[in-house]
Order: structure tokens, then C-alpha cells, then sequence
């Protein structure tokens, strides 16, 4: 018998053999071969890890076995692991994800941790993502602070509606906006946090071929790398209330630049902090 994938089916092959196989051949490209290969066998056949460890004897179907290879074969071409699960976990939350977003990494969980300090768990402040993407920034703050007033905008309408559908499983109560940084927004509005992970990487930037499969638009801001960031700031200063806080991510090379900005736009405060591997990575400013 031939799966749809082509490959031919062992009947007798079990879920053991399949754990075996693919460990072997995400070597080649992974540092944790196994934990993937428990993430991928547990996508493609709805089994969580107790299951995989319990029913290792399990033969796999031929329909089963075409799942596995749908996903093995996307990974060793290079695509993300979090692509190919559909989901990625970011500040404990469970993100479904898509090529139509990037990727939440662990260096943007220093912009939320910062973002949330200063408001109280029962404080009603008014909260802004800008580029939300997955949603993953707005969806962390609401979780944490859930009497906050969350607005997320997004000019991708593909991200958008990933964003949206995640704010439906996590905080229905994020406002989703779609357009252009500010230009959504009622001009009455104003936030006591400001929040972004824009585009920073310049268009020749060194990382990009490995950055290949996530959305071009969302990691690359113009020839300096600097473009978002300056349109960010130079509206941000008339949205925020008073002793309102402007949060912006970064690249580690990006801190002196954030912070000229920052001060050549008015704010106060101006200041940068480290991520957990010791690189800048968000620079802040407030509202006097």
C-alpha cells in the first residue's frame, strides 16, 4: 500500500519506529532532535507526550503515516518548527501560528514583562499593540492585566485574522484594528501604554536567508532598519496619556539610535533594557 505522500507503508511499522526515524533524520538540522520529534508526532496524530511514551507500540495507519511525512518533509526543507506545528507558546500562552506572522520569540517577552510593570492587576489602563502580528504582545498583556483596555493593530489582513483568532481562544476583549500604525485608531483615544515589535532589519541585513519563511514585510523596515521605529515614535507622543509609557523592541545594534529618537521627540525617561541574553532590546520612554 502507498501513502498519499508517495511513501510506501509499512503496516507494521509502529509509533516506536516512527519516533526512531525521525529522530535520525532531524539531526541533521536540529539541536533537540528528540523533543521535535515528540512535538511533530504529537501534531500530526493529536497525542499529547504521555500518550507517545504509553502507546509506543501502536501501529500507524497509512493516513497517519502521510501526516508524518507531510510534516517531516516541511521541516528538513527548513521550515520552522512552530510553522509546521501551527502553534508556538509565548509568555505561557498557546499561539496558533502561521507564515502570515513571525514567529513569537522569547527576546519580545522582556517587552511585555517591562509593558506590564507599573500596572496594577486591577488597573483599567488603556493598552496599544502596534503590529501585533500573531496578537502574541496584546493577547500577554490582557491575559495578565484583565481589566485593561487592549487595542491591537495590524495592517495584514492574513496576520490580522490569525491575531483575531487567537484573541477568540485567549481575551475576547482586545479591540482588533486593521491599518497602518495610528491611522486606525479614533483620534480621541489615548493610551497609558504604548506598545511594538516593528520591522528593524534593514533590507541587506545578514539574518534574512535565515529568516526566509516568516513574512518579509514584518522583519525588514527600509534601508536603515530604523523607518518603523521612527513613525512609531512620531506619533506615539500625542496618543499617550500623561506619565503614559511608550515600549518599543529593538535589534541589539539599535539602542543609541531608539534612545535619539526617543529624546529628540520629547520624551522622558529615556532609557534601555537587556534581554536575558544580555543584548538591548527595548528602549522606553514617557509622556511628561
Amino acid at each position: 500500500m502507498t501513502s498519499d505522500s508517495g511513501v510506501a507503508h509499512n503496516p507494521s511499522r509502529s509509533l516506536r519506529d516512527w519516533q526512531y526515524a525521525l529522530r535520525d533524520q532531524l539531526r541533521a538540522l536540529s539541536d533537540q532532535p528528540e523533543q521535535e520529534t515528540r512535538w511533530l508526532l504529537a501534531a500530526a496524530l493529536g497525542l499529547d507526550g504521555a500518550a507517545l511514551l504509553r502507546d509506543a507500540l501502536m501501529p500507524i495507519s497509512a493516513e497517519e503515516e502521510a501526516r508524518i511525512t507531510v510534516l517531516l518533509t516541511q521541516r528538513l526543507a527548513g521550515v520552522p518548527l512552530a510553522y509546521c506545528l501551527g502553534e508556538w507558546s509565548f509568555y505561557g500562552l498557546d499561539l496558533c501560528v502561521a507564515p502570515a506572522v513571525l514567529i513569537p520569540r522569547p527576546d519580545t517577552e522582556t517587552l511585555v514583562t517591562l509593558a506590564l510593570e507599573g500596572l496594577a492587576e486591577n488597573d483599567a489602563a488603556r493598552v496599544l499593540d502596534l503590529g501585533t502580528g500573531s496578537g502574541a504582545i496584546a493577547l500577554a498583556i490582557a491575559q495578565a492585566r484583565p481589566l485593561a483596555e487592549v487595542w491591537a493593530v495590524e495592517r495584514s489582513p492574513a496576520a490580522l485574522q490569525v491575531a483575531r483568532a487567537n484573541g477568540a481562544l485567549l481575551a475576547p476583549q482586545v479591540h482588533w484594528l486593521e491599518g497602518d500604525w495610528y491611522a486606525p485608531l479614533d483620534s480621541a483615544l489615548r493610551f497609558n501604554r504604548i506598545v511594538a515589535n516593528p520591522p528593524y532589519l534593514a533590507d541587506n541585513d545578514s539574518h534574512l536567508p535565515d529568516l526566509r519563511h516568516e513574512p518579509w514585510e514584518a522583519l525588514v523596515a527600509g534601508p536603515s532598519g530604523l523607518e518603523c521605529l521612527e513613525r512609531i515614535i512620531a506619533g506615539a507622543y500625542e496618543r499617550l496619556s500623561l506619565q503614559g509609557v511608550l515600549l518599543l523592541e529593538h535589534g541589539p545594534d539599535q539602542g543609541k539610535a531608539v534612545r535619539d529618537l526617543l529624546n529628540n521627540a520629547g520624551f522622558g525617561a529615556v532609557q534601555t533594557c537587556r534581554d536575558l541574553a544580555g543584548r538591548e532590546r527595548v528602549s522606553s520612554g514617557t509622556r511628561n
